[in-house]
């Protein structure tokens, strides 16, 4: 009979786009490389990265995720807010804020993970100290909540990376002891096995992120992530792409696949880049005729997106 209903509770959160993934999982740890459930186990989070808060703000609403979750299978949401274009938090930050709080909210209602991501490639310290802050005092009391601090730093050294990393690290653990957080490395998170040979210390809880488009980085990508594997360095994939490092061009499908088996084999959690429907951009997996709230068909999907929706479903333990 406990066999019955643990099979019948197993189907109802399946059938549900695992809209039980925080409440079955609770707050996540990270052990040695990987990324673990309160009980111990580890697990996979895989789903999708909205895109910037300032471009594409008409997905940042409870319809959109809740559709990413219920039909799409995603276990964790990114938002991307925006830093430094012209409509950027530096800007317009009560804006910002109001899309990032908007977008927590609602992953926080469909119960699956939240990538607070702070969307720059340039060190901007005090404003991202201001922001953490903020979320951190109303968020960081939920299991859903994991910080990302630096979404890719492009140009700054590893050192410097590496000192900005911790002020911000200071600066959410004094509000957040336990959520966790992804820390940036240089290149727009290339050099993972630079990070490797110098990581922080004294902090539990943090990965490092990697990024990754698999028509651009190939191999000596994945021998570098191994590298930091190897050296005991937890990493997390919060933005890739099967195409070009521009975002364009064809969706290059063996190196893609070579990735996610990669991905899998380590138990590296992965967010497809992005909710967007920028026209005739490879990366979008929206079409302009898609609702800002959702529910979408296969016909507001582009190849990018079909795909992407196939392989998180299958990968979830959902019917493609």
């Amino acid at each position: 009979m406990k066999k019955l209903v643990s099979v019948f509770i197993l189907v109802i959160i399946i059938g549900s786009g695992f809209a039980q993934t925080v409440k079955v999982n609770g707050a996540l740890k990270v052990v040695g490389t990987k990324l673990v459930n309160e009980k111990g186990q580890p697990i996979i989070l895989r789903g999708m990265s909205l895109g910037w808060h300032n471009w594409w703000p008409r997905f940042y609403n409870a319809g959109a995720i809740n559709w990413l979750q219920k039909d799409w299978g995603c276990t964790v949401i990114r938002a991307a807010i925006g830093v430094e274009p012209d409509s950027g938090y530096i800007k317009y930050p009560d804006w910002g804020m109001e899309k990032a709080k908007t977008a927590i909210d609602a992953a926080i209602k469909d119960g699956i993970y939240i990538i607070v991501d702070w969307h720059s490639h340039h060190i901007r310290q005090e404003e991202a100290k201001q922001f953490f802050t903020k979320i951190a005092k109303e968020y960081g009391k939920y299991a859903n909540i994991i910080y990302e601090i630096f979404n890719e730093p492009a140009e700054n050294t590893w050192p410097e990376v590496k000192a900005y990393s911790i002020d911000l690290i200071k600066t959410i653990r004094a509000i957040d002891p336990d959520n966790v957080i992804l820390v940036g490395s240089p290149h727009w998170d290339q050099d993972v096995h630079i990070v490797a040979d110098d990581p922080i210390k004294g902090y539990k809880n943090l990965m490092y992120t990697l990024h990754y488009y698999a028509d651009t980085h190939k191999q000596e990508l994945r021998d570098r992530g191994d590298y930091a594997l190897k050296k005991g360095l937890p990493l997390f994939i919060s933005e890739m792409g099967g195409m070009s490092h521009t975002g364009d061009g064809p969706i290059n499908n063996p190196e893609w696949m070579k990735w996610i088996d990669w991905s899998e084999k380590n138990k590296i959690s992965w967010v497809n880049w992005c909710v967007t429907d920028k026209k005739n951009v490879t990366c979008s997996v929206l079409e302009p005729t898609a609702s800002s709230t959702g529910p979408w068909s296969m016909n507001d999907l582009p190849d990018w997106g079909k795909q992407t929706r196939s392989l998180i479903r299958k990968y979830n333990g959902l019917r493609p």
